[in-house]
């Protein structure tokens, strides 16, 4: 594994290549997409990707946990967390196989 991050910039850069807008519109392109996706789950929509996988919100609620040094309980707070399933298309790819399941 190469261990590289992909930045926005690095989308931007591929759209720049295989889409052939200039380098500010595939930049803005990218943002665009971004920040539909960032704004829907935000107002706790989901957010489904054909062959990609789906951002799902979830709701977790009152709990106790603990401090793992000192033993002590403390309430953690009601909050959403954000929750991505990848599509069984995604996971098929990630371990080299087809789609389908075959090698």
């Amino acid at each position: 594994m190469s261990g590289k991050t992909v930045t926005r910039a690095d989308l931007g850069e591929a759209v720049y290549h295989k889409v052939g807008l200039s380098r500010t519109e595939s930049s803005a392109l990218v943002e665009s997409v971004l920040t539909e996706i960032c704004d829907c789950l935000a107002s706790g929509e989901n957010v489904k990707l054909s062959s990609f996988g789906s951002f799902v919100v979830r709701s977790k609620g009152l709990r106790i946990g603990r401090n793992p040094k000192t033993g002590v309980e403390v309430p953690i707070e009601p909050r959403r967390v954000m929750v991505f399933k990848p599509s069984n298309v995604l996971k098929a790819r990630i371990n080299g196989l087809e789609p389908d399941g075959k090698d």
